[in-house]
């Protein structure tokens, strides 16, 4: 196993077990032969065979292939065995619901888990409370209350804790929810967002008025221009990066389960969208470790952009082997709630995405934002998906069909004559932060931020160059100290004499990427993603309003679920950002 030093240090810091003195006792061999052996645990219920099972899983992780989401890396083997990284809370219109769910919570994020929320059941600002004869609040002052006990509580003893609130764009407080990150101190354990309907988007397009509805009585409570509305949340976003959008209609065409109730939030990141109570486990493929020599050629040395392929075979080994290991992963969880367990292993939604898509398409030669990249997201999201089903088919014969399939959008003649889906959902891609670091791999389908650069994880500073960058220096015969000085003082290659062209061009940055082309790949890996994407809409510090307009219309054009800008500069109204979740 060969770890970098910025791997060691995240490890050490956050994922290695410690005695009760704080002293580190494990190595990170120990770590993946632990979560290895706890996760295959779960065959014994079905006659399979653990030890198989766990040396395959401890092969793949330690190769750092394949790794599940952090709470399953921190928590798998212990006494608090959470090994979820996604949870939806619902929040009806009651004190005992809105305070239940604070205290589930509370719950969720000592264990590590990142939690979503919905207000939009609670009844506007000034609105009458019968029972008591006074007036209401609001969702944006209970919103508070849960900031506040989220600042208390340390998720996981590693982390603080993670949100997600989510505000009907009918919801007649919505100006409110709109405007309250514009103040810096305000809601700052929350990442927010918009569930924005189809019918907004069509009041917007026609530059008319839409419904304000009252959740309380169900009833119109007034109207708004929509173009007014869109305004104010395209200014909150150039201004802070919240709030984002989500497309909750589109969100709920995809929902597998309707008869079991409606999607109301996602987790913090945006992409795992969620019904009440329900959890997700996730886990994420190295794309970097699936590319080899061109077949054929034995002489040949795979690099960047010479002679290289995806090795199709080892991605599709990786995928079954990921989706038997979060499939796994639900039945061995210890859940910090019993109505959480109860629709987990109802659904069995489990989410598996990929890391690295930079890193390979600079070991392919292909520029992240050219229509090349994109044609071979699609290829490869779609293979993943594909895989990823048949998977779950298999272990469906195997174990069975999730209990929620009847009635699903699964429970058709093609899907019941195979034997049912053992899971809801198969896919989903998620940031990666660390576990990219773990890997040494790029973020998620992020782009390269810089080529070198430092980060704060978790209170240390890590430094970055990218190692394939250093290598094709090196082999290019352009490589020297003096250039590694330069490249580190800007962290883009741009102005850099000595470089040639080609690899200016390949070692494209996030912010030389048009907001336009980073859409584009959002959408591209959406088309065949059952669950979301996690994916940041990075911008220029000199971007207009019109700027972040234009990519809010173009997300919903473009089908994707969801988006999130973020304006290099602006100021830091976004909590949760890639580097900071699982």
């Amino acid at each position: 196993m060969t770890l970098s030093e910025n791997a060691l240090k995240v490890l050490r810091t956050r994922y290695l077990l410690k005695d009760e003195n704080g002293v580190i006792k494990e190595t990170p061999d120990k770590l993946f032969r632990r979560v290895a052996r706890f996760i295959a645990s779960a065959e014994s219920a079905y006659g399979g065979s653990p030890d198989e099972w766990e040396e395959k899983f401890y092969d793949a992780m330690s190769n750092l292939k394949f790794l599940p989401n952090t709470p399953t890396l921190i928590n798998a083997g212990k006494d608090s065995g959470q090994l979820a990284a996604c949870f939806v809370l619902p929040v009806d219109d009651s004190m005992k619901s809105i305070f239940d769910s604070l205290k589930n919570a509370a719950l969720i994020l000592q264990s590590g888990g990142g939690t979503g929320f919905s207000f939009s059941k609670l009844r506007p600002r000034a609105d009458i409370v019968r029972s008591t004869g006074g007036i209401a609040s609001g969702p944006v002052s209970f919103m508070r209350i849960y900031n506040t006990a989220t600042e208390v509580i340390k998720q996981g003893g590693a982390r603080r804790g993670a949100n997600m609130g989510i505000l009907r764009i009918d919801h007649p407080d919505v100006m409110e929810f709109i405007k309250i990150k514009r103040h810096e101190e305000e809601l700052r354990n929350f990442n927010i967002s918009m569930a924005v309907t189809d019918a907004f988007m069509q009041a917007l397009r026609d530059d008319t008025v839409y419904d304000l509805i009252n959740p309380r009585s169900k009833r119109i409570a007034g109207h708004m221009k929509a173009s007014d509305v869109f305004r104010e949340i395209v200014e909150s976003a150039w201004e802070t990066g919240d709030p984002g959008l989500v497309f909750i209609d589109r969100i709920n065409r995809d929902n597998p389960t309707p008869l079991i109730g409606e999607i109301e939030s996602t987790n913090p990141c945006g992409e795992q969208p969620l019904l009440p109570y329900e959890a997700c486990v996730l886990g994420s493929i190295n794309l970097s470790k699936v590319v080899r020599p061109v077949s054929g050629l034995r002489s040949a040395v795979c690099k960047n952009g010479k002679n290289c392929e995806i090795d199709w075979e080892q991605l599709a080994y990786l995928v079954r082997l990921g989706v038997r290991f979060l499939d796994d992963a639900i039945d061995v969880n210890t859940y910090p709630v019993t109505d959480i367990e109860k629709m987990h292993k109802g659904n069995r939604k489990i989410g598996l995405g990929v890391m690295g898509w930079a890193d390979m398409l600079i070991q392919l030669g292909i520029r992240y934002n050219s229509p090349k990249a994109f044609r071979l997201a699609r290829e490869v999201m779609s293979f993943i998906r594909d895989h990823a089903r048949n998977a779950s088919i298999e272990l469906a014969r195997e174990k069975g069909a999730f209990p929620n399939f009847k009635g699903s959008i699964y429970d058709t003649p093609e899907f019941a004559s195979q034997g049912g889906l053992r899971n809801a959902t198969t896919t989903t891609i998620a940031p990666t932060g660390t576990l990219s670091l773990i890997a040494d791999c790029s973020s998620g389908i992020e782009p390269l931020f810089a080529i070198a650069y430092k980060r704060l994880v978790l209170d240390t500073e890590l430094y970055e160059i990218h190692p394939l960058f250093i290598e094709t220096a090196k082999q290019r015969s352009f490589f020297s100290d003096d250039l590694i000085q330069k490249v580190s003082k800007t962290g883009s290659l741009r102005g850099i004499k000595e470089i040639p062209n080609d690899v200016k061009r390949l070692f494209v940055s996030s912010h030389e990427i048009s907001p336009e082309d980073h859409i584009e790949v959002q959408a591209a890996f959406q088309e065949f993603t059952d669950n979301a994407v996690s994916k940041t809409i990075n911008m220029k510090h000199r971007a207009t309003r019109d700027d972040v307009a234009h990519a809010f219309l173009l997300a919903f054009e473009k089908g994707c679920k969801g988006i999130t800008v973020f304006r290099y500069g602006s100021k830091m109204g976004t909590l949760i950002k890639p580097d900071e979740v699982d």
